[in-house]
This record gives structure tokens, sequence and C-alpha cells, in this order.
């Protein structure tokens, strides 16, 4: 019987993680193509085939895992996303769970849990949510004291876009979005309210060019950051490596250094014993 040591090794090996990335992606295919009733009703045997093999794959996969690494499977957040998105998928798609079979999409982001390129960024954005909270945080104050300028300012004439805070900020946010913000909300305002650009250039140019380029400033310095450590975890593993050759060819040296004395040693015994047997028979000559 295969131990749980080799067992973990070969389901976390290359080959059997292209295999599965291999059945995700059929198994997206599979999944877009069961929404069109034409493909269904001519080859939907074989799509559900498809798509019931996928799924025995991926609980096999999580079953030698589970196996393989016990409780330890459940400390890594992507094994756990795993766990969750393929049990979601096993729930029966019937009576009052029948929305459920909607979900069976989201085995597609078990890409995002097996590419580890597609990891890294799904990290960096995790990483990143307490700066994109601080933004947002400003963000909405700065809406909510523009909303609270422009209901002030037209909702009497344009109660529609303008008359309550909430309707302020939703159309702030539309205007922030640049979606008909020009033609089909400021002009007409504009024709009221000539000096309505004042109000409105002013909360472009911070909401849309200044804040949102501001999210995009913390992610990408997050990912720069995870990449930097990545990096300085490789250059540290490399030195560790380094030294412990290093130390090994030293160790070496000084057993050889040793070795090579104490061959001298025996040298200089073995000439000292020859030249004193040398030496004797002289000796009773005289």
């Amino acid at each position: 019987m295969l131990s749980r040591e080799r067992i973990g090794a070969w389901i976390e090996s290359g080959p059997v993680q292209r295999f599965i990335i291999a059945v995700i992606i059929v198994n997206a295919i599979t999944l877009g193509l069961e929404t069109s009733a034409a493909l269904m009703d001519r080859w939907g045997g074989l799509l559900k085939a498809l798509d019931r093999t996928a799924l025995a794959i991926f609980v096999i996969e999580l079953a030698l895992k589970l196996y393989a690494f016990r409780l330890r499977f459940f400390r890594g957040a992507w094994n756990v996303f795993d766990f969750i998105v393929v049990g979601i998928a096993l729930v029966p798609a019937s009576g009052p769970l029948a929305v459920l079979r909607a979900l069976r999409v989201l085995r597609v982001l078990r890409l995002v849990s097996t590419v580890p390129r597609l990891r890294f960024v799904v990290e960096a954005l995790l990483a990143a949510v307490p700066g994109i909270t601080s933004i947002a945080g400003l963000m909405l104050l700065l809406f909510y004291v523009f909303a609270v300028m422009a209901t002030s300012l037209f909702g009497e004439r344009f109660p529609e876009w303008f008359g309550s805070i909430g309707a302020s900020m939703y159309t702030l946010f539309q205007i922030m979005t640049l979606e008909s913000w020009s033609m089909g909300i400021v002009r007409p305002v504009m024709e009221s309210y000539p000096t309505a650009w004042a109000f409105f250039v002013p909360f472009i140019l911070i909401a849309t060019f200044t804040m949102l380029n501001l999210f995009i400033g913390i992610i990408v310095d997050t990912m720069q950051t995870m990449h930097d450590a990545d990096h300085a975890a490789d250059r540290r593993k490399m030195e560790g490596a380094m030294h412990d050759d290093t130390d090994r060819v030293l160790a070496e040296v000084r057993q050889l250094q040793q070795e090579v004395a104490g061959l001298r040693t025996e040298l200089r015994a073995t000439a000292a014993v020859g030249s004193a047997s040398g030496s004797e028979p002289d000796e009773g000559r005289t």
C-alpha cells in the first residue's frame, strides 16, 4: 500500500496538476455548452456524462489529498476553497436546492487555485484589501460631501437625478464612470445652471482620475512588494544552500588535511624505523 507521503507527492506533481487543469478547462467548456438548448437536445447525454466525469475526478483528487494530508489539508486556504466549490457541486440540484445548480460554474474558479500566477494575482488583491478599504472610505466621504452639495444646488430643478442624497450619490457614481456624463447629465443641468461645470469638473478630476488611480497604485505596489518578498525568499534559500555547500566543502578539506597530516606522521615514523634498522649492522661491525 502506498504511503501518505508518496500519494501526496504524486497528487501535487506537475503532470497530475496539468491534467487537473485540462479537466477544469474541459469542464468549463461543457458547462457553457449546456446553456444552449439546441446543443442539449443533440448532445445532452454526452455533455452530462462529461460533467459527471469531471466532477468525479475532482472528488477523487480531493479524497486523495484528504487521505495524504489529513487535517493539514484544511490549513491551506486554497484547499478549503476547492473543497467548498466541489462540495457545492455535489449538492442535489432538485427541489428547493435547485438554484445551486447554477453554482456548478464555480468549479471553473478552481483554475485560480491551480495556476500559480493566477494565485499570485488573487493573493495580491487580498493583501491590498486594507489599503483599498482606506481609499474606499475616503471615496465614500468624498461622495457624501459632493452628494449633499449636489442635492442642495440642483435638487429643486432635477429631482430625478439630485432629489435626495441617495439619488445624488447614484448620479455622481454614473458621472464618475464617465457613462453619458456630459450629454446625459451635465449639459442638461448647465442649461439651468450655466456655472454647474465648476462643480462637476473638479468632481470628475478627483473621483475618476485621482481616486481610481490610487486603487490601481495600491494594488500594483502590493504586487511588487509580494514579488520582491518572493525573490528575497528565493535568494535566502540560495544563500543558505551555498552556505551549506561551503560548510561541507570546508569540512571535507579539514578532513583531508587531517588525513594528510596522519600520512605524514606515519611516513616519518616509517622512515625513522628504517633508519634505525639500517644503522644496527654498522654498529655490529665496529
